[in-house]
């Protein structure tokens, strides 16, 4: 169960939403700070050391993807989740922040509620870090044993290649967390299949149909990449 007593620093310059974000979140027990310049933003994520930062990408001066760039590369605060807050048709900013090291993205107008069930994914993500990657993952009927590489689907041995499999514990390792292909091909690095971002389509193809009623929940978000369905 994740405190309600997490730090949140939001940075977002439009005050109606900045006040929006800060109400719901300090409804729900978080305790916020806030700014709307990414510059001073920097600096409260080094100073503040928060739990998460929702990020908004247009900012004046230095913008999101700088600041998200800066952040992801200090030891001291490349472990802190960030969400993207972005605006309609910023594909290709999502993207490039994803590959940048921001852990998930909200699109505006988005629901306070939205937003908290994002931040609570982010933070649940976040306390499961140092777990141990041999832990076997239960969802349902559906069964990952990383240790013996096999996938049980209502008990019944799914045959999935290494390349698959490795595509599926990464993606179900992190439900509701959205990757881009070449995070994808970075984390499996295929060895019995040559991935590249083009290939991943083809493997998750091949991996829904082998994993019958659980191949919905590898879900393709449109000009990002995949997540698995919480």
């Amino acid at each position: 169960m994740i405190s309600g007593k997490n730090k949140i620093l939001v940075i977002e310059d439009d005050d109606d939403i900045l006040e929006l974000i800060k109400y719901n979140l300090t409804k729900e027990g978080y305790q916020v700070i806030s700014t709307a310049s990414g510059e001073y933003g920097l600096n409260l994520a080094k100073t503040e050391k928060p739990d998460l930062l929702v990020l908004d990408l247009m900012l004046p001066g230095m913008d999101g993807l700088e600041v998200c760039k800066q952040l992801k590369a200090d030891m001291a605060t490349s472990h802190i989740p960030i969400i993207m807050a972005t605006a309609k048709g910023e594909e290709s900013d999502i993207v490039t922040g994803l590959e940048l090291g921001a852990d998930d993205y909200i699109t505006k107008p988005f629901s306070p509620k939205v937003l908290i069930a994002r931040i609570r994914a982010c933070l649940r993500h976040k306390a499961r870090r140092e777990i141990d990657p041999n832990e076997v993952i239960q969802i349902d009927d559906l069964t990952i044993h990383p240790g013996r590489h096999e996938v049980l689907v209502s008990g019944n041995l799914a045959k999935l290649t290494l390349t698959e499999f490795k595509l599926l514990h990464f993606l179900a390792s992190r439900p509701g967390w959205v990757f881009t292909r070449y995070q994808i091909v970075d984390a499996v690095k295929g060895e019995d299949y040559i991935v590249t971002d083009r290939t991943v389509d083809v493997q998750v193809v091949g991996l829904r149909k082998k994993l019958g009623d659980y191949g919905d929940r590898i879900e393709t978000v449109r000009g990002v990449g995949y997540r698995f369905k919480e």
